[in-house]
Parts: C-alpha cells; sequence; structure tokens
C-alpha cells in the first residue's frame, strides 16, 4: 500500500507516517519503481501500535521504548510493564496537579466578582503575588 493508503488506514495524516519514518519509529519503506513509498501490513499494525500508545500517554521514546521491546520476541514483559506502571504513575501525578489548580482556580474565580476596578481583581492580585 502507498503512504496515503496506510495513513488513512491507521487513521492518522500523511505527514504523520513521514515524521515517524524519520523519527525510527517505523521502517524506512521501500520504493516502487517510480520512486514511492511501499508499505505493508505490518508497517499498518507498527502504525497503530504507536497511535495506540500515544492515546495512552507515552511518549515518543517511550514508544520507542515499548516497540524495542515488542520486536524482541520470547523477551520478558517486565520491561512493558514497568514502562507502563511509570506512564501510570505520571498520569495520576497529573491528576493530582490538575485537581490542585482547579480548586485554586476555582477560589479566585469565586473571589472576583467580574465588575469593578481591575486593581481590585482578587485573581490579578493573586497572580502578581504569586509571581515575586
Amino acid at each position: 500500500m502507498n503512504i496515503g493508503q496506510l495513513a488513512h488506514r491507521a487513521g492518522v495524516p500523511v505527514d504523520t507516517v513521514r515524521y515517524y519514518e524519520r523519527q525510527g519509529l517505523l521502517p524506512v519503506a521501500r520504493r516502487s519503481g517510480a520512486g514511492y513509498r511501499i508499505f505493508d501490513e505490518k508497517a499498518l499494525k507498527r502504525l497503530r501500535f504507536i497511535r495506540r500508545a500515544k492515546a495512552l500517554g507515552f511518549t515518543l521514546e517511550e514508544i520507542a521504548s515499548l516497540l524495542a521491546l515488542s520486536d524482541q520476541r520470547g523477551g520478558d514483559m517486565a520491561g512493558v510493564r514497568d514502562a507502563a506502571s511509570a506512564r501510570l504513575a505520571d498520569i495520576e501525578h497529573r491528576i493530582k496537579e490538575l485537581q490542585r489548580m482547579h480548586i485554586a482556580l476555582s477560589q479566585l474565580v469565586q473571589a472576583c466578582p467580574g465588575h469593578g476596578d481591575l486593581a481590585a481583581c482578587p485573581i490579578i492580585t493573586a497572580l502578581q503575588e504569586s509571581a515575586s
């Protein structure tokens, strides 16, 4: 299949396929006589793997490691579990940080009357205090 067909079947833009190929996440495709990239089903499976891993929050560097582990058939799954556990811990940390930000911003929004002199705005005041 050509690059457009691969991108369509994987649900990604063509530029994404080119980028992943440049980053080494996808093997360099063989070329047709006319110079077009030719991809096989293995490339499609790999591209779908990358897309799913990105949806779970893995970075491209982490995805490269997961792909390397995946390519080692017969290897131990401990490395994959460790990578997934680390990603989960990062997500949990981000959720806590977002919850903290939500509470703080909610308090500022509730404290602001939404009218009057800007110099009396509790949101601006809090941001200026935090900056110093």
